[in-house]
């Protein structure tokens, strides 16, 4: 596997070995062991999220304030538009953000840290998107930063206007947001 750190370096992209022919393909998409290898700690997943969404749906950003959870997130069918936000006041990146773009042709995961806020945009007709968790969900927990908070500057492929959910046309500015100490 193939590990890049982005331009927040906790924020991870892993890109698995395809074995293809003309068969068709292969990959180990995770592996506890060579993944903890090569992120250099140990990690432990407690939930699987496995999520099929139409075009332009867009996810987030969520986070948890206690319980928090730690993503590793791929898409099995679809492309989209995946983001990952740093909302800990304390860390030197506060407010900033990544955005990545795995597909089912690419492979490719992202390794969002623990209280790291976290959200996707559909690109393709549709999306499923698959999500181990380090930490089981928290309803109550669970915050939500609105997607086009002006002050985060989120540059998302959006054509045309968001499908977004209940709970997502309810999040509140990040500066109005609780986040970590």
């Amino acid at each position: 596997m193939e590990i890049v750190r982005l331009s927040i370096p906790d924020v991870l992209r892993i890109t698995p070995r395809v074995f293809a022919d003309e068969r068709g393909m292969v990959y180990e998409s995770f592996h506890q062991a060579r993944f903890e290898e090569a992120v250099g700690r140990k990690v432990s997943f407690v939930q699987d999220n496995h999520s099929t969404s139409v075009r332009n749906v867009l996810r987030g950003l969520h986070y948890q304030v206690r319980q928090t959870q730690g993503k590793l997130v791929w898409v099995v069918a679809g492309r989209v538009f995946d983001v990952a936000m740093d909302p800990r006041r304390s860390s030197p990146r506060f407010e900033q953000w990544v955005g990545e773009f795995p597909s089912a042709d690419n492979k490719a995961q992202l390794l969002v840290p623990e209280g790291f806020a976290h959200g996707f945009l559909v690109l393709s007709e549709s999306a499923d998107v698959v999500y181990k968790l380090t930490e089981y969900y928290a309803p109550g927990q669970e915050r939500c930063v609105v997607w086009n908070d002006r002050a985060l500057g989120i540059a998302r492929p959006l054509l045309g206007s968001p499908r977004l959910s209940a709970k997502d046309e309810q999040g509140v500015r990040f500066e109005d947001a609780e986040y970590f100490p």
